[in-house]
């Protein structure tokens, strides 16, 4: 079993120092750090050179998971892409080490906290969108057509088909259009 270390700090003025000397003393053969926000997983290119070379049996260790991740959902894909390739995840300061029961048993409690609050924050959306509505102040989402698009193809007499095909949309989305094109040439009468 080998230990890599990954390191990252989110601006340049703070210092990786710490971090190393943690994983050093964890036993990290191999330290890869980057000073880099962790918004973007794909802006992270240490870590991803670090877990692009783990193999299965390695240990990744980081201080802390934020270290790792910024979301519990970049952390569930990671762990996830870890864990099918048979690689260990450790943190020092923290009591995560997948190679453990009980290791497994913490961050799995991390990720039902995660879907927790991923379903307390749509429970309030909803419950937002529901009052709004009562106050007839809802106008529901961004519409992902172009009306004016739709309304034009008509016009120009494309069938309702053809204008769905070329638009990526239903044919019954387009004909929620014609009712609406007929109202407002009525009222240009």
């Amino acid at each position: 079993m080998t230990l890599f270390g990954y390191a990252r700090v989110s601006i340049s003025e703070q210092d990786l120092g710490i971090q190393e000397t943690a994983l050093q003393a964890a036993g990290c053969q191999t330290i890869r750090s980057e000073k880099k926000s962790g918004s973007e997983r794909g802006a992270r290119t240490e870590l991803q050179v670090l877990l692009d070379f783990l193999r299965k049996g390695d240990t990744l260790v980081v201080t802390r998971i934020d270290r790792l991740a910024r979301s519990m959902k970049d952390l569930q894909d990671i762990v996830h892409e870890l864990k099918g390739r048979g690689i260990a995840l450790k943190a020092t300061e923290q009591p995560i080490d997948t190679s453990t029961v009980t290791g497994k048993a913490f961050l799995d409690m991390l990720g039902v906290f995660a879907e927790f609050e991923t379903n307390l924050r749509r429970e309030r959306q909803l419950e937002g969108i529901e009052a709004a509505k009562a106050r007839g102040v809802y106008k529901g989402g961004k519409p992902r057509i172009d009306p004016d698009a739709v309304r034009k193809l008509i016009a120009d007499g494309i069938k309702p088909a053809h204008i769905a095909r070329q638009l990526g949309i239903s044919r019954g989305t387009v004909y929620k259009f014609v009712p609406k094109l007929d109202t407002a040439a009525d009222s240009d009468t």
